[in-house]
């Protein structure tokens, strides 16, 4: 083990020098952080596409006034865990290293999902879920900061973009997984959750911490965690963690509307157009569809962050998932149309996620990088906790699950104008 690290180093500085030449470490650093992350999605999805059978079967009841309540409720409560873990579990990757908080939180999530399938009660399916957000929300902190430690120079950038593109292929999983087995019940769903917990093997066995962090250690264990909290706050950072809060909170909340409402509109259209489809299997193709176009737009970006860099790329992401959210929620009126539009929607307003990939972790210090980003990210994803709760609310206020949609799509323009508030990073090395 001490070996592979002291590679790390001297392997980092031949890559930069000589261009493509990466170690094994950092390959493997790639890959368990890509499998982290792609289950990570999965698990966080599995229950959104069994909603309705899971709670209905939990409740008694066919009565989709209370499915839905019962069902925003956990959402809620696992988005919010989801929030504080991943800010608790970004201090924890800071003070006792990337690989090892990855492999808990990993676990985590796998185990908890598991046990969701084994549910007998709605509160214990909530409990269960919710246990299971803590590891969702912390798994990409380390996972972000282990392989943007291990990548050198320009190929970090590839890299980061790879790892970003492992959420979609999750969200595949996740749909053909339910495609394939929901015939078999929803607990059979959630019960494949499971599989991630070999990724921990991995991690563990083979992944050690990445040389950068392991030079900082010893300054980070002698601080308390309050310490290394309070640390994005200092005058140097302050700003920077406010910028990535407001950007990664604009494109949560923007796309917000068109994610939770999406499988209720599709179900309002089949209803208006007496059209007799399978409305699970549509919104599965949906989400499908969404995916492939987010993987096009991440690739888009492994381009883009370079050339235009990372302001400018997450401007035009954003106004396109603006545009493509209007067009989509006020001029489409069937599912046909929908689906035609899926991978233009996931281009934009998945894909523009890539760019966090990128510019959080070039924003903190190694000290404080995996807080300072699993801050950012995560306090956007504890904003939106509060959505699946309000989203009765908020359709009554618009009249509409279209015209709701597109009225929280205009938050993308805060995102649009606060980004050049914030410092541009391409071309600056880590700083350690």
């Amino acid at each position: 083990m001490g070996t592979i690290r002291g590679a790390n180093a001297a392997s980092a500085v031949s890559a930069d020098s000589q261009g493509f030449r990466l170690s094994r470490y950092q390959w493997l650093a790639l890959i368990s952080a890509f499998l982290g992350w792609m289950f990570d999605s999965m698990d966080l999805n599995l229950f959104t596409l069994v909603l309705v059978p899971s709670v209905a079967q939990l409740l008694h009841s066919t009565d989709a006034t209370e499915i839905s309540k019962i069902g925003s409720y956990i959402i809620a409560g696992k988005l919010l865990t989801w929030g504080i873990g991943g800010v608790l579990f970004g201090v924890a990757a800071d003070r006792f290293g990337r690989s090892r908080v990855m492999g808990w939180t990993i676990f985590i999530y796998a185990a908890f999902t598991l046990l969701s399938a084994f549910s007998r009660t709605w509160s214990q399916l909530a409990i269960a879920q919710a246990m299971a957000g803590f590891g969702i929300g912390g798994e990409w902190a380390a996972g972000a900061a282990l392989v943007a430690e291990s990548w050198p120079g320009r190929q970090r950038v590839r890299a980061m973009q790879i790892m970003q593109m492992a959420f979609a292929f999750g969200f595949l999983a996740a749909a053909l997984d339910n495609l394939l087995l929901g015939r078999f019940g929803w607990r059979v769903v959630l019960a494949v959750g499971a599989a991630p917990a070999l990724v921990t093997i991995l991690v563990r066995r083979f992944v050690p911490e990445p040389e950068r962090w392991v030079q900082v250690r010893d300054s980070v264990v002698a601080e308390s965690a309050m310490q290394t909290f309070t640390a994005i706050f200092a005058p140097g950072l302050r700003r920077k963690t406010i910028i990535g809060v407001v950007v990664s909170s604009a494109a949560m909340l923007g796309c917000w509307g068109g994610l939770t409402f999406l499988p209720s509109w599709i179900h309002q259209l089949s209803v208006a157009a007496a059209d007799h489809r399978d409305i699970g299997s549509t919104v599965s193709y949906a989400f499908i569809l969404m995916m492939i176009g987010a993987t096009l737009g991440y690739l888009t970006l492994i381009w883009m962050l370079d050339a235009l860099g990372r302001r400018m790329s997450y401007f035009i992401f954003s106004a396109g998932s603006l545009a493509v959210s209007l067009v989509l929620f006020m001029t489409v009126h069937d599912i046909g149309r929908v689906l035609w539009l899926m991978p233009v929607y996931g281009y934009f307003v998945i894909g523009a996620f890539g760019t966090f990939a990128a510019y959080l972790p070039e924003l903190f210090p190694t000290r404080v990088r995996a807080t300072g980003q699993g801050f950012c990210w995560n306090m956007a994803r504890a904003l939106t906790s509060i959505g699946p709760i309000a989203g009765t609310a908020v359709v009554a206020r618009f009249g509409s699950f279209s015209t709701a949609s597109a009225a929280v799509s205009l938050l993308f323009i805060v995102g649009m104008v606060s980004i050049w508030f914030g410092p541009e990073t391409r071309g600056v090395p880590l700083d350690n």
